[in-house]
């Protein structure tokens, strides 16, 4: 009858002591490494960023340039260059700014 006691409680004990057993290691694994890359994406991020906004003002350069030949050259339609070259502007902004929050870059 003893030995049924004994076989009845011990997984008991076992259950009840697990959380302590679990508290004794260093961390959940994984945690080092999810703040390195974290930290890696940071850096990397700017650098990215950073490239980015320069390919988008020589772009935006050479847009503007090449609606200012059109329109000196006597093309005055040309409406749908100056939407396209604007949107295009926005549109570099308003991506970087959305990473920046999606990324919880500041």
């Amino acid at each position: 009858m003893k030995f049924y006691s004994i076989l009845k409680t011990a997984p008991a004990v076992f259950f009840f002591a697990l959380p302590f057993f679990a508290t004794a290691q260093a961390g959940p694994p994984g945690i080092p490494e999810f703040y390195s890359a974290t930290r890696e994406m940071h850096r990397w991020y700017f650098n990215f960023y950073d490239l980015v906004m320069v390919i988008g003002t020589i772009s935006g350069i050479l847009g503007g340039l090449r609606i200012y030949s059109n329109w000196q050259s006597g093309k005055h339609h040309i409406d749908a260059q100056v939407m396209g070259w604007f949107f295009s502007c926005l549109f570099l902004v308003l991506i970087g700014a959305f990473l920046k929050t999606l990324y919880g870059v500041n």
